[in-house]
């Protein structure tokens, strides 16, 4: 659904004549908010690829960032370490081939510094805003259901509705089927392969 019709059917559930739009669309962004600080599922994954040209340690995290997946530069697959860990390892103007990053504030840090190449940085994202009435996110489109009982949950604590427990019943129930089909999308399907416990050369 877009934003306009995601509204339309917002308010024909709730059934209030006391609910204005612009209410209506602050209970949607809310639902959205709360259902991605919740869900890890692939719609949410990005890349985001840093183009290094001179000797750097510091990268700034994407706007949309909500959690690192994976990060790596070449072959090498970086390691996190907690800051305390990074404070004691790095030594200023050390540089090669990153082995580990630490995130700090808006910024991850990355150790040893490279001076050449690309690090590729693996991470959940926010959904796109739903800024105009034909506005869709990945969310809108794969769960209006989640969406608009997340939005009636709020509307229910703020207009005192007694359905507020069976709103968010609902919404709760959405959130684990969403998630729990991306995790058995993980594992299942043509595109796994059985990895060897073992090897043996003849």
């Amino acid at each position: 659904m877009n934003k306009g019709e995601l509204r339309a059917h917002f308010l024909a559930l709730l059934n209030r004549t006391d609910c204005s739009n612009t209410l209506a669309d602050t209970f949607i962004d809310q639902s959205i908010a709360r259902a991605q600080r919740v869900l890890r599922i692939p719609p949410m994954e990005k890349t985001q690829t840093y183009n290094i040209s001179a000797s750097t340690s510091t990268l700034i995290i994407p706007s949309d960032f909500l959690e690192i997946i994976d990060m790596y530069y070449a072959n090498t697959n970086l390691t996190r370490v907690p800051l305390s860990k990074y404070v004691e390892i790095s030594q200023p103007g050390q540089s090669g081939t990153p082995q580990f990053f630490v995130r700090e504030g808006e910024s991850i840090k990355i150790y040893p510094y490279p001076s050449a190449g690309a690090v590729t940085v693996n991470y959940y994202g926010q959904f796109a805003d739903l800024a105009t009435e034909t506005s869709t996110n990945d969310l809108s489109l794969i769960a209006s259901d989640l969406i608009a009982y997340g939005a009636l949950s709020y509307a229910a604590d703020y207009f005192l509705d007694e359905r507020g427990q069976l709103f968010e019943q609902r919404f709760v129930t959405f959130i684990a089927e969403l998630q729990e089909q991306a995790n058995d999308a993980e594992v299942s399907g043509t595109v796994q392969a059985m990895q060897p416990i073992a090897t043996y050369n003849d």
